[in-house]
């Protein structure tokens, strides 16, 4: 046996060590408490059930009730809900509500463990993710309801300033009277506020006298699970610009800012 080969049985042996089974009474539920760590730095549970010669494993529905906690929703986003399809595809597992389940017998266990556990690591992973593309996904989802109602829009609409400088906006909706940009805001402060009013007042005065127009400011603000100042939404309102409250965004008034 040469050093790696000695290294790898270790870990082998590691792992059946920290491994710890669970038989609460009157459940047919056992418990396997396995050594990987879960989002919250908790060690990760996978529970198992024996119904004949069949093995149900399952993860209770902890994995996306965690990410739930965390504020990472799959149900709002087609690429979050494409990515979940695929890692379960990829592992066999399936979805029941909440639940991942994956079916197996005594021969192919280890596997139909070792792949539940597998999508269980790379559905955490969504957090992290979340973390450096949240934005861009809160920009997918405007996109979508926007898609909804059937609006045509210009996506990464770019114009030039008075100052001739390029700046992008998320949307346009192009009416015959009125133009609208639109910005969509994951997290609203007051760095992107400010920019946002800057670079769409800079703009107005330019498109407004190329288009014969009214030039709308549009902010689509995500105020799920957070709390937006009311300065910034009295601010835009001074400004003269307007804001969609992700939360109110298909109430009739809201919906009617996206009209001509």
């Amino acid at each position: 046996m040469n050093w790696l080969e000695e290294l790898v049985n270790n870990y082998y042996i590691w792992l059946k060590n920290k491994t710890n089974i669970i038989l609460p009474n009157g459940s047919d539920w056992a418990v396997i408490d396995t050594p990987f760590i879960g989002q919250f730095n908790d060690a990760i549970e996978l529970f198992a059930k024996k119904e004949e010669d069949r093995i149900i494993l399952s993860d209770d529905g902890i994995t996306l009730q965690n990410l739930q906690l965390s504020g990472v929703s799959l149900s709002r986003s087609n690429k979050r809900k494409e990515l979940l399809d695929y890692i379960l595809l990829n592992y066999g597992i399936n979805l029941n509500n909440e639940e991942l389940i994956v079916e197996a017998n005594e021969n192919n266990f280890p596997q139909k463990k070792h792949n539940l556990l597998s999508a269980i690591l790379e559905i955490n992973d969504f957090y992290l993710l979340a973390k450096h593309t949240v934005s861009s996904i809160f920009k997918e989802d405007v996109k979508e309801y926007l898609d909804s109602q059937n609006i045509i829009y210009t996506p990464q609409f770019i114009s030039r300033g008075s100052i001739d400088i390029e700046f992008v906006f998320d949307f346009q909706i192009a009416h015959k009277n009125k133009e609208i940009v639109i910005k969509s805001f994951n997290n609203l402060n007051k760095m992107n506020f400010t920019h946002f009013i800057y670079t769409w007042n800079d703009i107005k005065k330019v498109r407004e006298k190329i288009t014969k127009k009214s030039f709308v400011g549009l902010a689509i603000i995500n105020n799920q699970d957070k709390e937006i100042k009311p300065d910034y939404l009295n601010a835009l309102k001074t400004e003269g610009a307007d804001y969609i409250l992700w939360n109110e965004r298909f109430d009739m008034n809201n919906l009617g800012k996206l009209a001509a």
